[in-house]
């Protein structure tokens, strides 16, 4: 396994900030870590990089124990912090050619930094102090550190914070390629980039793992209804609902749009176009809404 986290927890005075939790990351895979502020998140990336120690439990990356063996960790780690510390008034290829000596690169350095600068597309603003760089830029200096001593493992806290929809989409890009070959821990708050980019997520609440599953299975273990949007031409006698049998409550969410809840879609859409006809009533659309992980994410994660 590239990580292993058995029984971890962490405890802050009397805060129990990581609640004895247990996962595995096989390499190649790229798992998003979810969970909303104060979950234990970033506390758990910290204990597998080395960071902090756990206050009981173990953590191994490629085998070695975070405390056994923190260098051997740390050799095969790239991570990127949520804050993402930087020398401000050290140049982007100084800064580089500077954690290069950290890694001990030796002569493979000024090459491998090359790679990294045209991988995270720093190349028009290399010449530049980090201090007088966009954030966005900022976080790809981030990232080429990250990932220029080649690590078999990188933890990402919040990677395409403060990028544009361009750069997202380059980054996003870039993280996909790397599965495969690398084991990507990836934390974000942002639903989109979990879909696009990861495998399977793991989703952390009040320091306790609620799921741990593939996007798909987690979708569909957390529907227990569906719902059925139905747009009209005109204004309708909210009564007439009434009559379908399918429909286990209706609302009107604006206009002339009606949700009617469900247990079974496509027996409740048949009874709404029959229903339709007898009540001479125009439809305008009639859609079936799929359970998202953000209503995954909220349902696990609700107070």
């Amino acid at each position: 396994m590239s990580i292993k986290v058995s029984a971890l927890t962490k405890i802050y005075d009397t805060q129990k900030a990581v609640d004895n939790i247990s996962f595995e990351l096989k390499k190649g895979e790229i798992v998003g870590f979810l969970g909303p502020n104060g979950a234990g998140k970033s506390t758990t990336m910290k204990i597998i990089t080395t960071y902090l120690p756990p206050t009981s439990g173990t953590a191994t990356v490629c085998g070695f124990d975070v405390l056994e063996q923190p260098m051997e960790v740390r050799k095969r780690v790239g991570y990127l912090p949520e804050a993402n510390p930087l020398y401000f008034e050290m140049y982007v290829r100084e800064y580089l050619e500077f954690t290069a000596g950290i890694h001990g690169m030796g002569r493979n350095a000024k090459k491998r930094i090359e790679e990294m600068v045209d991988m995270t597309g720093l190349g028009k603003e290399a010449h530049k102090k980090i201090g007088a760089l966009s954030k966005g830029y900022k976080q790809r200096v981030g990232l080429a550190q990250a990932m220029l001593h080649d690590p078999e493992v990188l933890i990402l806290d919040e990677p395409t914070s403060g990028l544009d929809p361009n750069q997202i989409v380059e980054i996003r890009d870039l993280i996909k390629n790397l599965g495969g070959s690398k084991t990507v821990l990836l934390s974000t708050h942002i639903m989109q980039e979990v879909q696009a980019m990861c495998s399977r997520v793991i989703i952390i609440n009040n320091g306790q793992i609620v799921a741990d599953d593939s996007i798909e299975h987690l979708r569909q273990a957390s529907a227990n209804h569906d719902i059925l949007i139905v747009t009209f031409e005109h204004a309708i006698d909210s009564a007439l609902l009434n009559e379908l049998k399918n429909a286990q409550r209706y609302e009107h969410s604006g206009d002339n749009k009606w949700e009617l809840v469900t247990t079974d879609p496509e027996a409740l859409r048949k009874e709404v176009m029959q229903w339709s006809l007898t009540h001479n009533i125009n439809i305008s659309s009639l859609q079936a809404q799929s359970h998202s992980l953000e209503d995954v994410f909220r349902k696990l994660t609700k107070k």
